[in-house]
C-alpha cells in the first residue's frame, strides 16, 4: 500500500481515432495509504508521507550513515554506465547524473532505467529506508553488469564495425518459450548480418552488388521504425533472389523432343519444325539467344498449351504472364522505390517465381495491351523482346541491368492488326491457322474424350463415342477454328452420361423384387438389351441402362438439343443475287453471303450489313466495272438498257448485320452477285471466293487464305476461287483438305464469272441493233 506522489506537468492526446493521451508527471515523495475513503468516481484516501525530496539536500550526513554501501553502489552504477557507447546523449547524460545527484537519489533513478520486472520495482519503492534500498538495488546492478558482459562478448567480432547502444529497458523473462527484446534485437541484426554474407556470396553482376552494399550499409544504420527499413530489406531480398547466373540445362535429344510434341498436340507441323530448329542449333552452339516468337492464330487451337509442351521438351521452367487488358508500364518495368508500395515489374517478378534465368515466358494476348494515362505497355515491351538490348534490361524497382537474353518468349495473339509495328518486327511470327474436320477427330478422341472421361469419372468401358457421332459434334453443333466449343459438348454427354450410371449403380443397389416373379420377362429383355446401349432407349428405365452407353445422333439429340447448324447453302442460291464469299476474323475464317436485287429508282446504290469503308468502295467498284462492261456481257436493267442504274435502284446487303465487316477481298463476291442478278442466271451453290478487284478487272491477292478455305471446307463446299496470285498459300493446307476442293486460280474477273456459272458466263456476239431517233 506504498505509492509515489507526482505532479501533473503534461497532458498530450486526442479523442480520434480511439482516445489515446500522454501524462507527463514529476514524481515528489513516497506515501503509505492509512484509509481508503471513496472509490467512486475516483479513489481518494487519507494518507502517511514516508520521505521529502527535499532532504536529499543535507547529502554529508546519510553519507556518513551509509558510507560502504553507496560508495559500492556508486562504483556498480559507474561501471555498468561506460559499458555503453558514451557517443550517444542519453548515455553522457546519465553519466553526469551520476556525478551530480546526490547518492541518495541514484537508486531511484538507477532501477528506473534498468532492466527489472514490475515486481523489482515495487519492492524497490516499498524500502522507505535508504540502507535497504541501496541493498536491494546492488544485486540488480551486477545482474545487468554480467548481462552486458555476455552481449559484448557474443558481438566482440562485429564490435568495431558496429556499434550498437544497448537500450536498458524492463526486463521480460523467458516465460513458456517467449524471447527477450535483447534477442529479438540480437535476431534482427543476424538477419542483417546473414543478408549482407548472402548478398556477397550471390553471383550477382558487379554494377548489382555495388548497389547492394551500398543498400546494406544503409540498411545498418537506420532504425527499424522507420519506414524505408522494411523498403530497403525488401529490396534487398529480392536482389538475393534473383537468379543472376543459376539456369536449368536444357534437353537437346531432337528424337526425344519430336516424341513429346507429338503426344502432347497433334497437327501443327509448323510450330513444331521451329523448336525442332531450335534444339538442332542449341547443340551446335551453346550461347545462343532465346528466340522470340509470336503465335498468331484463332482461339482454341492450343497457342497456350502449345508454350508449355515447348517449356516441357527443352527441361525449362515456364511461366505465363497475362497482359490481356494491361494498361500501365509500370506492370511490366516495375514502379520506381520513391513510390509507396512499388513493386517490381511482371518480368522480374516472374524471373524470381521460377528461381533460373532461363525459362519460357508465355507473354499471354499480346495484342490485347491498352494504353492509358500511366504509358503504354507495348512500348515497355519494346526493349524486353529485342535481342540486341535485353541482355541489359533495366527494371525501374532494380535500377540495374539484368540480362534476359536467355529467356524463351513467346507471345500469343489472336490478330497482328492490334500490335504496334515497331513490337511486330521484333517477333517471329508464325501463324497458327483452324484445325480441319479430321483434325478435330483426332483431337478429340486423343486427348479431349481422354481429359473429359477422366474428369467426370468415367471409363472407356461406360461410354463410346464413335467418330461419326464426333463428326457430327463437329459440323452440327460448332463452327469454329479451335476446339474449345467441341470440349464443352463432349463435356456436356459426359455430364449425362455420369447420371445414368450413377443412376444404375443406385439401382443395382437395391434387390428388384419383379425380377422374382417374372424370369421370363426378365429374359426378354437382357435379350432385346444385349446390344450396346444409346442413352436414348427409353424401353425401360426400371433397370440400370448396359455398359458401355454408345453415344448415336439420337442421344446427340436428346443430350444437346437440335442442331444448331444446318447446311443452307444450297437453299440460300435458289435464286440469282446470291453469292458466297469468304471472310478472315480473329477467331478463324467464315462464309458470308452476299445478296442484291433491284427496283424501280433514280439509280441509287444502297449499301447494308454494317460495312466499312473498305468494303462500300469495293462494292463502288463492282458496279461501276459491270456497267463499262454491260455490253460485252449483255447485262441489261428491267427496262432493257445496257445503262444497269438507269431509272433501277440496286441494294446490295451483307447478312449478319450485328457484325462489323470491312475488307478488300468481297470484291470478286460483289461482282458475281450482281452479274447474277442482272443476268438472271443462278451462281453455283457449290462455290466459293475470294479476291481485291481494280478498275480495270484483275484479282489481286488478299491474306488469310488457309483459314478461308478451311472455313469453304467446314461448310461443305466443293469449289474455291481464288487469285492467281494466292496460289503459293495453298502450299500450307492440309493434302487431304486439297484433295477434296477444287481450286480456280483467276487472275481477271472474266475467269471469277466463267467458274462461278455452270457452262461459264462467256461474251454474248450479237448483232447490233440501231434505234431510229427520228
Amino acid at each position: 500500500r506504498i505509492g509515489t506522489a507526482a505532479l501533473a506537468v503534461q497532458v498530450v492526446g486526442s479523442n480520434w481515432p480511439k482516445p489515446h493521451y500522454t501524462l507527463l508527471v514529476t514524481g515528489l515523495c513516497r506515501f503509505q495509504i492509512l484509509q481508503l475513503l471513496k472509490e467512486k468516481p475516483y479513489p481518494v484516501a487519507e494518507v502517511q508521507q514516508l520521505d521529502r525530496l527535499e532532504q536529499f539536500t543535507n547529502g554529508h550526513k546519510s553519507e556518513e550513515e551509509l558510507g560502504e554501501l553507496s560508495e559500492q553502489f556508486y562504483k556498480y552504477a559507474v561501471q555498468l554506465v561506460e559499458m555503453l557507447d558514451m557517443s550517444v546523449p542519453a548515455v553522457a547524460k546519465l553519466r553526469r547524473l551520476l556525478d551530480n545527484l546526490p547518492r541518495e537519489a541514484l537508486p531511484d533513478i538507477l532501477t528506473s532505467i534498468i532492466r527489472t520486472s514490475n515486481q523489482e520495482k515495487l519492492q524497490i519503492l516499498d524500502a522507505v529506508r535508504l540502507e535497504e534500498r541501496f541493498k536491494m538495488t546492488i544485486p540488480l546492478l551486477v545482474r545487468q553488469i554480467e548481462g552486458l558482459k555476455l552481449l559484448q562478448k557474443t558481438r566482440k567480432s562485429k564490435q568495431d564495425d558496429d556499434k550498437r547502444v544497448v537500450a536498458i529497458r524492463p526486463n521480460r523473462r523467458i516465460t513458456h518459450g517467449s524471447i527477450t527484446e535483447d534477442e529479438e534485437e540480437e535476431e534482427d541484426h543476424d538477419d542483417v548480418v546473414m543478408l549482407e554474407k548472402k548478398i556477397r556470396t550471390s553471383s550477382m553482376s558487379e554494377q548489382a552488388l555495388k548497389v547492394c552494399l551500398k543498400e546494406i550499409k544503409r540498411l545498418k544504420k537506420m532504425p527499424q521504425s522507420m519506414p524505408e527499413y522494411a523498403l530497403t530489406r525488401n529490396y534487398l531480398e529480392l536482389m538475393v533472389e534473383l537468379p543472376w547466373n543459376k539456369s536449368t540445362k536444357d534437353r537437346l535429344e531432337i528424337r526425344a523432343a519430336r516424341i513429346v510434341l507429338d503426344n502432347d498436340h497433334y497437327a501443327m507441323e509448323k510450330l513444331k519444325k521451329r523448336v525442332l530448329e531450335y534444339l538442332a542449333v542449341r547443340q551446335l552452339k551453346n550461347n545462343l539467344k532465346g528466340p522470340i516468337l509470336c503465335f498468331v492464330g484463332p482461339p482454341g487451337v492450343g497457342k497456350t498449351s502449345v508454350g508449355r509442351s515447348i517449356a516441357k521438351t527443352l527441361g525449362r521452367e515456364f511461366h505465363r504472364i497475362a497482359l490481356g487488358g494491361v494498361c500501365d508500364q509500370s506492370d511490366i518495368r516495375g514502379h520506381r522505390r520513391t513510390y509507396v508500395g512499388s513493386m517490381p515489374g511482371r518480368i522480374i517478378n516472374g524471373l524470381k517465381t521460377v528461381g533460373v534465368n532461363n525459362p519460357v515466358f508465355l507473354l499471354d494476348e499480346v495484342d490485347k495491351l491498352a494504353k492509358s494515362l500511366q504509358g503504354d505497355p507495348a512500348a515497355a515491351l519494346l526493349e524486353v523482346l529485342d535481342p540486341e538490348q535485353n541482355h541489359s534490361f533495366t527494371d525501374h524497382y532494380l535500377n540495374v541491368a539484368f540480362d534476359l537474353s536467355q529467356v524463351l518468349f513467346i507471345a500469343t495473339a489472336n490478330t497482328t492488326a492490334t500490335i504496334p509495328p515497331a513490337l511486330l518486327d521484333r517477333m517471329e511470327v508464325i501463324q497458327v491457322p483452324g484445325y480441319t474436320q479430321e483434325e478435330k477427330i483426332e483431337i478429340a478422341h486423343r486427348h479431349l474424350i481422354p481429359k473429359q472421361l477422366e474428369l467426370h469419372g468415367l471409363t472407356p468401358q461406360q461410354i463410346q463415342i464413335p467418330q461419326v457421332t464426333t463428326l457430327g459434334i463437329i459440323t452440327r453443333y460448332t463452327r469454329e477454328a479451335g476446339v474449345r466449343a467441341l470440349d464443352r459438348k463432349l463435356g456436356a454427354i459426359c455430364r449425362a452420361v455420369a447420371v445414368k450410371v450413377a443412376e444404375g449403380q443406385h439401382k443395382e443397389a437395391k434387390p428388384d423384387r419383379a425380377e422374382v416373379g417374372e424370369g421370363e420377362d426378365c429374359k426378354e429383355h437382357i435379350t432385346e438389351d444385349a446390344k450396346p446401349e444409346s442413352i436414348s432407349d427409353t424401353a425401360d428405365l426400371s433397370l440400370p441402362p448396359e455398359m458401355p452407353i454408345l453415344i448415336d445422333f439420337h442421344a446427340l439429340k436428346d443430350i444437346l438439343g437440335p442442331p444448331m447448324y444446318d447446311m443452307e447453302v444450297s437453299e440460300r442460291l435458289s435464286q440469282p443475287g446470291v453469292a458466297i464469299g469468304l471472310a478472315w476474323t480473329p477467331l478463324g475464317g467464315e462464309i458470308m453471303f452476299v445478296e442484291a436485287s433491284r427496283m424501280d429508282g433514280e439509280g441509287q446504290l444502297t449499301l447494308t450489313g454494317q460495312l466499312g469503308d473498305v468494303m462500300k468502295e469495293s462494292a463502288h467498284l463492282a458496279i461501276s466495272w459491270l456497267r463499262s462492261n454491260a455490253k460485252r456481257y449483255q447485262l441489261t436493267n428491267a427496262s432493257g438498257s445496257f445503262d444497269l442504274l438507269d431509272n433501277t435502284d440496286i441494294h446490295l446487303h451483307f447478312p449478319a448485320g450485328a457484325v462489323t465487316k470491312d475488307g478488300p477481298s468481297a470484291g470478286v463476291t460483289i461482282v458475281t452477285c450482281l452479274a447474277s442478278l442482272f443476268s438472271g442466271r443462278l451462281v453455283c451453290s457449290d462455290v466459293a471466293m475470294t479476291g481485291e478487284i481494280t478498275l480495270r478487272g484483275l484479282v489481286l491477292p488478299v491474306g488469310g487464305i488457309k483459314d478461308k478455305v478451311l472455313a469453304a471446307h467446314r461448310a461443305g463446299l466443293k469449289r474455291i476461287i481464288i487469285p492467281q496470285r494466292n496460289e503459293k498459300d495453298l502450299e500450307e493446307i492440309a493434302a487431304h483438305v486439297r484433295q477434296e476442293l477444287s481450286f480456280v486460280l483467276a487472275g481477271c474477273l472474266d475467269e471469277v464469272l466463267n467458274a462461278a456459272f455452270d457452262g461459264g458466263f462467256a461474251v454474248r456476239a450479237r448483232l447490233e441493233h440501231f434505234n431510229s431517233k427520228l
